[in-house]
């Protein structure tokens, strides 16, 4: 079993441990700044061995110097975009996953927020990291591509399992529920999570993980298909793509 920690970075980021008490191994992943990520360390004993990134942005790689430098940790991050990742040593994608001790690693591409994002997907821990491509009742903005490259990412992600637990880059969660209530108020699935949402948070407490299976219940990102999202679009009769991409449009507006 792996130990896996949020590690809040920020204002509103998350970076995560990652422990192998097999291997000894420790991971980091998309650490923003190397304060909050060695005080963790040495809160718990352990030696930083990799620091994973999802995707170049500053707030999912900022630390990844400082700790390499300190740690002399291996850094991993996605081939496609080797010129924009701090440090990197070992480019990662579909094609050739990656290993963490005995841990297979699937890794997913997940373009749109950025032209080059994955994912690094435990399959036998049920565990996944999106970075911010899928975030808990949202989805990342389209810096870099397209809502069809959106959509098709999503689409990815919604085929691991229902159990897979989803570590986001960052703590949208409640006004992501807001918003989703604008479009779904309907759905009680979403009201009852958004109570507990509002309580989790009330306490300042993450609200990650979530699962694909919560996520394909809740999320309007991953539900362009509901009937009553299409009504309060007056989309009915749109493809899947048209309506993914008016609620992105319109979260950008939110």
């Amino acid at each position: 079993m792996l130990a896996i920690e949020p590690v809040a970075c920020l204002t509103d980021n998350y970076a995560y441990l990652i422990h192998d008490s097999a291997s000894g191994l420790c991971a980091i992943v998309d650490p923003s700044e190397p304060a909050p990520v060695k005080r963790a360390l040495a809160e718990r004993g352990f030696k930083l061995t990799h620091i994973l990134n999802t995707h170049h942005h500053l707030d999912h790689t900022g630390g990844n110097i400082p700790l390499k430098e300190e740690f002399g940790a291996e850094v991993v991050g996605p081939a496609k975009d080797r010129e924009r990742i701090p440090g990197i040593d070992t480019g990662v994608d579909e094609s050739t996953g990656w290993t963490f001790g005995a841990h297979r690693v699937r890794v997913l591409e997940i373009p749109a927020h950025t032209r080059a994002h994955i994912a690094f997907a435990f399959e036998d821990e049920n565990a996944v990291f999106t970075g911010d491509t899928l975030f808990a009742m949202g989805c990342g903005r389209l810096f870099e591509g397209t809502p069809d490259m959106m959509w098709s990412s999503l689409s990815k992600l919604m085929q691991l399992d229902d159990k897979t637990r989803v570590y986001c880059g960052h703590e949208y969660t409640l006004n992501n529920g807001r918003f989703a209530l604008t479009l779904e108020p309907g759905n009680s699935e979403l009201t009852t999570r958004m109570k507990a949402v509002e309580a989790i948070r009330a306490k300042n407490m993450p609200t990650v993980p979530t699962t694909i299976g919560l996520e394909k219940k809740t999320n309007p990102f991953l539900r362009p298909q509901s009937a009553e999202i299409r009504k309060t679009l007056g989309m009915e009769a749109a493809g899947d793509v048209d309506v993914f991409a008016e609620m992105r449009r319109r979260k950008d507006n939110f």
